[in-house]
């Protein structure tokens, strides 16, 4: 499998399709370039060079003990990147990519990237403090580790058939399969990495980063995104980047990339060439 060596020593698996113009895609939790499949095939016979990575400790990614937060997930990604000479590249991030994208522009320049889009991205922040009171309490993270050291398997589980991809809701139809290759995505990661990953996704704040950003930045996020909220996120995001764009979308959910993936590719690709 190809891999490349982080600046710890860390083995990190990555996807290389394609020629021209490259897009990097950084995946969500606890899940794996894997999930960026619809977006991989689709930009590539676009024309693209798609590049997807498994987070450390995520898919096909080594599974060390440490490392597990946003510096690190940074350069791991600045590594891949530097292995294979990628210039002029476009960033995308979902959920937890969001805020890797967002550390990795900076703590690395936008000496080789062309433009970002942060899709049902976690920045700026999204603990509940003093300082963001209306972010999610942090009882609910502490729960969600809680789940994941007791019983990993029925908790992801539980996540695909439920808030991710908005399978609880009224009316809307449950797709198996799609439940099924989420729990794939996640059993095939460390559990001490996406235990210790709901930390650095909820806590992280990227507000400097995102003020840094000067490329051209599309963020897109669901109105109905029970993991990431709408009002918590997105607009907040594209107010402190230097040249954002919001796209916001009525009733989807935060695995939309998946569930709506036509329209979210359609528009991003109309993004991308304007």
């Amino acid at each position: 499998m190809p891999t490349v060596t982080s600046n710890d020593g860390t083995e990190i698996y990555y996807k290389d399709w394609g020629s021209g113009q490259p897009i990097v895609f950084s995946h969500g939790w606890p899940l794996s370039s894997d999930d960026w499949d619809p977006q991989m095939m689709f930009f590539l016979n676009q024309g693209y060079r798609v590049v997807g990575v498994d987070r450390r400790g995520h898919g096909r990614s080594e599974q060390v003990a440490d490392g597990h937060d946003m510096d690190h997930y940074a350069d791991d990604l600045a590594a891949v990147v530097n292995h294979l000479d990628l210039h002029d590249a476009i960033h995308v991030g979902h959920s937890t990519g969001g805020g890797e994208v967002a550390r990795y522009i900076g703590r690395h320049g936008e000496s080789r990237v062309a433009r970002a889009v942060l899709i049902s991205a976690v920045p700026p922040i999204m603990v509940q403090s003093d300082k963001n009171p209306e972010g999610t309490p942090k009882k609910v993270f502490d729960d969600f580790q809680a789940q994941l050291a007791s019983n990993r398997s029925g908790f992801y589980r539980e996540v695909a058939a439920g808030p991710f991809y908005g399978f609880n809701r009224p009316g809307v139809e449950p797709q198996e399969a799609l439940i099924q290759n989420w729990w794939r995505q996640g059993m095939m990661g460390g559990a001490k990495a996406a235990y210790d990953s709901i930390v650095a996704f909820s806590q992280t704040d990227f507000t400097e980063d995102l003020k840094k950003i000067s490329v051209p930045t599309l963020v897109m996020h669901g109105d109905n995104d029970q993991v990431v909220p709408f009002h918590d996120a997105g607009p907040l995001t594209v107010k402190l980047v230097q040249n954002g764009t919001l796209k916001s979308y009525q009733g989807y959910p935060h695995g939309m990339i998946t569930t709506q993936h036509e329209v979210i590719n359609r528009d991003l690709l109309e993004w991308l060439r304007t």
